[in-house]
């Protein structure tokens, strides 16, 4: 379904979807109200949702469209501007699982168009998996992770010993920032463990992204430029130009950015980060990976595991996309799978006393 109050911008967003054979247009509509009404009586596995619109904007009408059709994934097509930013957060962050930025006049390319049928077949609905859920992606041209695996596909647990951490490190994407905060409403001040966040997100989003993750979360949030000390009881957010990479430096963690090539292709990459923190912590890390597209994490995860550190995945059943916990999940790599909720109360179960030899 497209919601858009441009008809222009709706007549090139359905020419784009049905030039590919495999989708087709459940829908448009040119107002919030709109799109709440229709989308009980046609239903949409993907929706392509404008923010702002005459009348009731996309924002109002996230929560309600998520209530009239509970399976659908929501697409937020947002503008360059700072404001777009600020409400495009707060979308992802009420459940929108992913955001496309909308060009300028003249901006909808080729290139455009394949990168919204991407994001459109990694968000469609997959087959179902033996309890129900969804593996959405399935359909990720990208992903070695996101071959099929049959119905009755279990990951399996890694029951290896790991080292108390010191520091939790989290990677996320597609779906993520929804997974974060309800993750993050389950921490209190009891657990001091500084947190390291890897989130893809625009570069432009990530001071708006940081300042929405300290309301969220009652913690002091810094984004980790060059030189920054990673501190007890604080959060440490990957800069959209760099890999968040830490260094112990005369008994202190220190951030040092590094835009050096992944293999994940990703700017930030979750595995610089991982990579680092299992050199710098002896492996004294708690690595989450939430929700998103690709397997980006997935080395460095191998690398903490090696080294004594543990690894815990969102499950697929809450993911909008499972790909980057499902790789380290099929992978055997992780200690826990459950849903962003069960993940923060086991922090609070089993470290809510710790307390890091960092800071």
């Amino acid at each position: 379904m497209i919601v858009d109050d441009s008809l222009t911008v709706r007549t090139i967003f359905r020419r784009m979807v049905e030039s590919e054979t495999s989708m087709e247009i459940a829908g448009t509509a040119s107002s919030g109200e709109r799109a709440i009404a229709q989308i009980k009586d046609e239903p949409a596995d993907v929706v392509l949702l404008d923010l702002e619109m005459p009348g009731m904007g996309g924002l109002d009408a996230l929560p309600a469209l998520l209530d009239a059709s509970p399976g659908t994934q929501i697409l937020v097509v947002s503008s360059l501007t700072e404001d777009g930013a600020e409400a495009t957060i707060k979308a992802l962050s009420g459940g929108a699982a992913d955001t496309l930025q909308k060009p300028r006049p003249g901006g909808f390319t080729e290139e455009y168009r394949s990168q919204l049928l991407g994001k459109i077949k990694a968000l469609g609905r997959a087959p179902k998996l033996s309890d129900g859920s969804t593996q959405s992606d399935h359909k990720v041209a990208e992903a070695e992770t996101t071959k099929d695996q049959p119905a009755e596909f279990h990951a399996p647990l890694n029951d290896r010993p790991t080292k108390r951490p010191d520091v939790i490190a989290i990677g996320a994407s597609t779906g993520g920032i929804h997974a974060l905060n309800l993750m993050l409403r389950e921490l209190s001040s009891q657990c001091s463990l500084p947190i390291l966040i890897t989130q893809h997100l625009p570069s432009n989003f990530i001071p708006v992204f940081a300042r929405q993750i300290e309301v969220a979360s009652g913690r002091p949030t810094k984004i980790a430029e060059d030189g920054i000390e990673i501190r007890r009881g604080e959060i440490a957010i990957a800069a959209g130009h760099g890999h968040m990479c830490v260094r112990r430096i005369a008994g202190r963690l220190v951030v040092r950015t590094s835009s050096e090539p992944t293999s994940s292709g990703c700017l930030p990459s979750v595995d610089p980060m991982l990579r680092s923190l299992a050199k710098s912590c002896d492996g004294r890390v708690l690595a989450i990976l939430l929700s998103g597209m690709g397997r980006d994490g997935f080395e460095g995860a191998e690398e903490l595991v090696e080294s004594g550190g543990a690894v815990w995945a969102q499950d697929a059943k809450t993911c909008a996309v499972w790909g980057m916990p499902g790789a380290v999940a099929k992978g055997g790599l992780a200690s826990m799978i459950a849903p962003p909720e069960k993940l923060g109360q086991s922090i609070m179960n089993q470290y809510a006393d710790a307390r890091s030899v960092a800071g």
